[in-house]
């Protein structure tokens, strides 16, 4: 077997696509990285079209899933500020449009919950959030 490719060392599992409307919180499913030594999760934004909207990120953990709260930073890979997409003015082209962004959770909870809180008039467009479970305890992982 070999463990050194990436594909047989990483399991994906989609946490939410959703368009976030005014003033509005999205919650991600929840994620059981049992099995998993961290979780590596992506977020991938829309274009937003209106000045002053703010897209915060906060990584949330839990033993179990009923009790999920905010992750130390100190368990974090990254920071939820660089996460997030922080607009001041619109992002409708160019390379500031349609932007995808990173942030890692090393913790010891079992499962993994990602929320976007969204500040601002109109909606973002569609945000896209997966998480990247890797260091299996058993490889190779199957590809479903």
């Amino acid at each position: 077997m070999n463990r050194k490719d990436l594909q047989s060392n990483i399991a994906v599992r989609h946490m939410y696509n959703v368009a976030i409307g005014a003033n509005a919180t999205v919650n991600s499913k929840i994620i059981d990285r049992k099995g998993y030594a961290g979780v590596e999760i992506t977020f991938n934004y829309g274009a937003v079209t209106t000045t002053g909207t703010n897209v915060v990120a906060v990584v949330k953990e839990g033993d179990t899933t009923g009790a999920m709260t905010s992750v130390a930073d100190s368990n974090l890979l990254g920071t939820e500020a660089l996460a997030s997409l922080l607009a001041t003015t619109p992002r409708t082209s160019g390379v500031a449009q349609n932007v995808g962004k990173r942030i890692g959770y090393i913790g010891n909870k079992r499962y993994v919950q990602v929320s976007l809180v969204k500040t601002g008039t109109t909606s973002v467009g569609v945000a896209s959030v997966q998480a990247i479970l890797f260091n299996p305890e058993s490889a190779p992982v199957t590809n479903p």
